[in-house]
């Protein structure tokens, strides 16, 4: 008996041929940063009614072709209530994207975050004009 099933023939198939092919299709970075955006924007500091993005917590974000994606953001202050929580919730969201690998999530207070970093949407909805 052979130690490979009908299943297990996989290479040799070309149905699962197509359908590996399909899982290694490199990743569009520009696409896939656009999808993470508007993850982010559904991640709020619960002190704050504006979503982390409009906020101006997030500095970077870094995609490569293999779906890595490295995020760099801050807190409102270095005493922040939800510094644990907030960066687990971009850990998983992102994460949950389709193409996404892994996800880095870096805390950093330089610079320190400043309300000049709000976009103007975020000033908007809370007042700031």
């Amino acid at each position: 008996m052979s130690a490979e099933s009908p299943e297990g023939a996989g290479a040799n198939n070309p149905q699962n041929q197509s359908d590996k092919q399909e899982t290694q299709k490199a990743i569009n970075p520009i696409e896939l940063k656009d999808k993470i955006i508007e993850v982010l924007k559904t991640v709020y500091d619960p002190e704050i009614p504006v979503d982390i993005y409009e906020l101006g917590l997030v500095y970077d974000i870094q995609v490569k072709p293999d779906g890595s994606v490295y995020i760099l953001m801050t807190m409102t202050t270095p005493f922040c209530p939800v510094a644990d929580i907030l960066p687990q919730q971009v850990r998983e969201r992102v994460g949950a994207i389709e193409g996404v690998k892994d996800v880095e999530v870096e805390i950093t207070f330089d610079p320190p975050w400043t309300p000049d970093r709000m976009s103007e949407k975020a000033k908007a909805e809370l007042g700031m004009f």
